[in-house]
């Protein structure tokens, strides 16, 4: 594998990295006081996230200026949708979870779509949320559980079945950027599989959201792709399902309160949201507007 995975460094590269011994690196994992991630025993760091967490230690806190009405982070497609519809006058600026998290924390985004799985627990968004924002006013507010899956073309001629046939020769598999909470949960659900990450074949290009994976596998620059299933209903193309997760919406506790949020919420609760995730479905929106983090 090359390309975007160096993104995601080992110990022992982000003890090279911030000039510290592994030792003290572990010390700060064990504090949970350093942005990290546990695929299949071992402890990965994300680079994006590193390189906030230096800033902050260097520079002290980011200043309290408002945010421009940007949504950052993860793609999704029916919050793309209900951002257009709700005329909330949010801008969409999707570049991956941790992307979201990184821009969130520098203040260049209102808000930031995440789904980001810690393995330890099997929980969603909490721990990455904890680790890049420790003791900041947050919440995380729920939008949407959403099934993610390998998406195949359509009639899945290849016979893809499960992980495992990932590693057949010629299979060529959508990467995805190091930022997207897509590439964190593949490396956890192909560890569990017994797959080693290394051993797909990944093409030239990076899918940088859930329909540029959709789109690999419509023109047949690629196989197959991890993606949500309403992507794969979208553009007709087939779908394996492999996990249920969470998807939620990082705000600063200020402006959950403020117009543009509370109009695209006021939109979300009136019953069009509910009816638009049914059409695209693998979705549940049951919970949709719950308070799912508070940080201090």
């Amino acid at each position: 594998m090359t390309g975007d995975a160096s993104e995601l460094m080992t110990t022992r590269e982000v003890a090279d990295y911030l000039r510290l011994k592994e030792r003290r690196i572990y010390e700060l994992v064990r504090q949970r006081a350093i942005p990290c991630t546990r695929v299949t025993g071992k402890w990965l760091f994300p680079k994006p996230l590193i390189d906030l967490w230096l800033s902050r230690h260097l520079e002290g806190s980011p200043p309290a200026s408002a945010p421009p009405p940007v949504v950052a982070g993860s793609q999704d497609p029916l919050l793309d949708w209900a951002v257009r519809e709700s005329g909330c006058g949010l801008a969409l600026l999707p570049g991956g979870s941790l992307d979201g998290l990184a821009r969130f924390a520098r203040g260049e985004a209102l808000a930031a779509g995440l789904h980001v799985l810690d393995p330890e627990s099997r929980t969603w968004n909490r721990a990455a949320i904890e680790s890049a924002l420790p003791g900041r006013p947050v919440v995380a507010i729920a939008w949407a559980r959403r099934r993610q899956g390998l998406v195949v073309a359509a009639g899945n001629p290849l016979g893809v079945a499960s992980l495992a046939d990932l590693v057949r020769p010629g299979l060529r598999f959508a990467r995805r950027q190091a930022e997207a909470g897509s590439r964190l949960l593949l490396a956890h659900l192909l560890g569990e599989a017994g797959v080693a990450e290394d051993s797909l074949d990944y093409g030239e290009a990076t899918a940088r959201g859930e329909l540029d994976v959709g789109l690999a596998v419509l023109e047949g620059r690629a196989d197959a792709g991890l993606a949500v299933e309403a992507v794969a209903r979208q553009l007709q193309l087939g779908f394996l399902p492999l996990v249920e997760e969470r998807f939620d919406l990082l705000l600063q506790r200020r402006d959950y309160f403020e117009p543009p949020f509370q109009r695209l919420l006021e939109f979300a609760r009136g019953g069009a949201v509910a009816q638009r995730a049914a059409q695209l479905g693998g979705y549940d929106v049951a919970e949709l507007g719950a308070v799912r983090f508070n940080g201090p």
